[in-house]
Formats: structure tokens, C-alpha cells, sequence
């Protein structure tokens, strides 16, 4: 069965103190949600590895909190990985970013809904993720934007993510399964099973409309 679940979640009841208390953060606040993090709750240093890194160079860090997150939902349609793509950071897309930002990544360098500093995030996202040969003028742009340390944190991010968004999309976990009832992170639309089914369900669902995302040419 194409959609059957490969790794299994822990309990959080077998969880130490400690890491239930993350998984507690993971259901109240999301990015992540719960259930990745029961997944890799496995092997504890797998579980942490990831919680400390995601905390350090994505919900903290130097570079603004929104352009990762653009940069991670961007991961997401390149990879299809439903499970991050239908999620949003709250932190983000609270009076930073909207929603029909998450909508047009694929195209970004066309769009109009980014700002300069915003393409040339995404833009590096887009030659890590698809393996782009670069140049001079694709680094002078980036330095226009951003300072090395940025780069360098930007860049430890979107590895991260991308690599997690192509482990995770071949597991078939779902939202709603583990310490199910709570919304938070939810993209509009996912915010309970019910919605989730309905929307996945949907011909506008958006990895069903594009199962294959094309890097973009110029």
C-alpha cells in the first residue's frame, strides 16, 4: 500500500521528561508537529540533534525567522513533502508573511508577491535543492542581501530542512495522529483531520496538482 505508514511514532508516554516536554512545544506551538518528532523520537540523540538545530538556525538565529520559513515551504513544494508543506509557522505568518506567499514559490522569481531580499533567499534555496551550477553574478546578488554569517546560517537551514522534507515524505505520516486537538502551525484548511481529509481530497490540493514541481528556469 502506496500510503502505508514505515516508521512508527513513539508513545509519548514511553518519552523521557524531557523529551515529552518538546513534544508538549511540538503539539502547542508546531514547526515541527508532533508527529516527526515521535518518529525520531526512536533514538534520542536523532530526536535532539534535530529539535536543537531547528531551534538554533530556524525558530532563532540571525537571519529573519520569515525568510526561512519561505525558504523551507519552498523545500516543500520541490520535494512534495505534504507533511512540512502543510504546515506554517505561526511566528511567520503572524503580521510577516501572507498566505498567498506560500502559494507562488515554485515561480518566485516571476512573482510579485516577494520583495528583492526574498528572491535572493529563495534563490538560494532553489540552487541547493535542485543542485544549480552558479556564478559570480548569483553570489554577487546574494552578498547584495546578506552578510556571510546570514549565508552561512540560511544555507545550514535549508540543508536541513531539505534533507528532513525528503526523509519524511517517504514515510507517510500525517498530521492529527499524535497528541491530536490542537492546530497550531497548521496551514488554513489542515487545522483538524476532518479539514485535513477534505482539503487533500480536494482538485486544487496543491501537491496533488503538482506531484512533480519543476525547478524554475528564467
Amino acid at each position: 500500500m502506496a500510503d502505508r505508514q514505515r516508521i512508527s511514532y513513539v508513545p509519548p508516554e514511553k518519552m523521557t521528561p524531557e523529551m515529552r516536554a518538546e513534544l508538549e512545544r511540538c503539539a502547542r506551538e508546531g514547526t515541527p508537529r508532533p508527529e516527526s518528532s515521535s518518529v525520531r523520537a526512536h533514538v534520542p540523540g536523532a530526536f535532539w540533534a534535530f529539535a536543537n538545530s531547528w531551534r538554533d538556525i530556524f525558530h532563532t538565529g540571525i537571519c529573519e525567522h520569515a525568510i526561512k520559513e519561505l525558504c523551507r515551504l519552498y523545500v516543500s513544494r520541490s520535494v512534495t513533502c505534504e507533511f512540512c508543506g502543510n504546515q506554517r509557522s505561526t511566528k511567520a505568518f503572524t503580521g510577516k508573511l501572507v498566505e498567498a506567499q506560500a502559494d507562488d514559490l515554485v515561480n518566485f522569481e516571476k512573482s510579485t508577491k516577494y520583495d528583492d531580499r526574498q528572491k535572493a533567499a529563495l534563490a538560494y534555496a532553489e540552487a541547493i535543492t535542485w543542485r544549480l551550477e552558479t556564478d559570480d553574478k548569483f553570489w554577487d546578488r546574494l552578498h547584495q542581501h546578506f552578510s556571510e554569517p546570514e549565508l552561512v546560517e540560511l544555507g545550514c537551514f535549508i540543508a536541513l530542512t531539505m534533507g528532513q522534507q525528503s526523509w519524511l515524505r517517504l514515510l507517510n505520516i500525517d498530521h492529527h495522529q499524535v497528541m491530536a486537538g490542537t492546530s497550531a502551525s497548521m496551514a488554513p484548511g489542515f487545522e483538524s483531520a476532518e479539514a485535513l481529509a477534505k482539503s487533500k481530497a480536494s482538485p486544487d490540493y496543491w501537491a496533488k496538482k503538482d506531484k512533480t514541481p519543476k525547478k524554475h528556469v528564467a
